[in-house]
């Protein structure tokens, strides 16, 4: 996946974080649209449950899902595929 880019560097993956937890129905949602887009494109993905971790409830407890593109926030609550799809790909 990792092919030459322009100029024959090498493509550079996005990486997507969500903060999500357990039993969250709109975060398996945005997982589904997570997944699909990265069967596309491929990028680096990683999900991190919230539960029990104080700081991360109190930041983004009632506005899970939460992801995170290149370690800048793309979307909370609802991920809008199309949206997503474009910050994803090189």
């Amino acid at each position: 996946m990792d092919g030459p880019g322009p100029l024959g560097c090498p493509a550079v993956l996005a990486s997507v974080l969500m903060y999500s937890r357990p039993g969250c129905g709109l975060c398996d949602e945005a997982r589904e649209i997570i997944l699909a887009e990265r069967a596309r494109t491929g990028f680096d993905f990683e999900e991190v449950d919230i539960s029990g971790l104080d700081a991360l409830e109190l930041e983004y407890g009632i506005r899970i899902p939460v992801v995170l593109v290149d370690g800048q926030e793309l979307s909370e609550v609802r991920l809008d595929p199309t949206v997503f799809a474009r910050a994803v790909r090189p």
